[in-house]
């Protein structure tokens, strides 16, 4: 995973990836224990400042921004970003709980269905 951080905020896929990256250590800590928990959907929220890099084929990247950033901000626009996500297991297709014994994977998050 290459994540690209800049010293006032980080992209948009890779704060998602973190919330992926934390439900899955969630969901190992929880193996073996008594009482599981079904993960509903995830609400998300995020200030993001859109940026074209200056580079070959230049793409547009969204940066989450810090609420509280300096002065620096003043003079570019954020938006507004709201989203709402719902976990699911790759290999059954149902919830995700944490503490399943059955731990889930991570290798299909991401990838578009092939027919």
């Amino acid at each position: 995973m290459d994540r690209v951080d800049t010293p006032d905020g980080i992209e948009l896929a890779d704060a998602i990836e973190v919330v992926r990256d934390q439900l899955m250590l969630a969901t190992a800590r929880g193996n073996g224990q008594d009482v599981r928990f079904e993960v509903g959907d995830i609400h998300m929220e995020f200030t993001v400042e859109l940026r074209t890099e200056a580079t070959t084929g230049a793409k547009v990247r969204a940066w989450v921004v810090d609420a509280g950033a300096d002065g620096t901000r003043a003079r570019t626009r954020t938006h507004r970003v709201a989203f709402t996500l719902t976990p699911k297991d790759t290999r059954t297709g149902g919830s995700v709980e944490v503490g399943n014994p059955d731990q889930g994977g991570t290798g299909r998050f991401g990838r578009g269905t092939t027919s």
